[in-house]
C-alpha cells in the first residue's frame, strides 16, 4: 500500500512540472484565434441543422473531438506494443 501511495504522489509531483500557470495569456490568445471563431460557426450550424441548443452543440463538437483523440491514442498505442512485440521476438 505504501508503494502505491509513494507512486500516486510522484505521478503527480511529475505532471504539476509540466502544468504552464499563464492561463489568462494562454486563454486570451485562444479566444481571438481564428479557430475559435470557426468553431464558433460550426457550432451555430450544427445547433440550428440538428434543433438543439447551443450548449448541445458545443458539447457534441467537444465529445466528437475527445472520441477522436481517443481513438487515435489507442491506435498510435497498439501499434507502439505491436512494434515491441515484434523487435522482442528478434531478439
Amino acid at each position: 500500500m505504501e508503494a502505491i501511495q509513494l507512486l500516486n504522489t510522484a505521478i503527480i509531483k511529475c505532471n504539476e512540472k509540466k502544468v504552464n500557470i499563464n492561463y489568462e495569456e494562454r486563454l486570451k490568445k485562444i479566444c481571438e484565434s481564428p479557430v475559435i471563431e470557426c468553431l464558433n460557426k460550426a457550432i451555430i450550424q450544427l445547433a440550428e441543422g440538428q434543433k438543439i441548443s447551443r450548449d448541445q452543440a458545443a458539447m457534441q463538437i467537444i465529445e466528437t473531438l475527445r472520441d477522436l483523440d481517443s481513438i487515435w491514442t489507442d491506435y498510435v498505442t497498439m501499434e507502439g506494443i505491436d512494434q515491441l512485440k515484434n523487435i522482442l521476438k528478434g531478439q
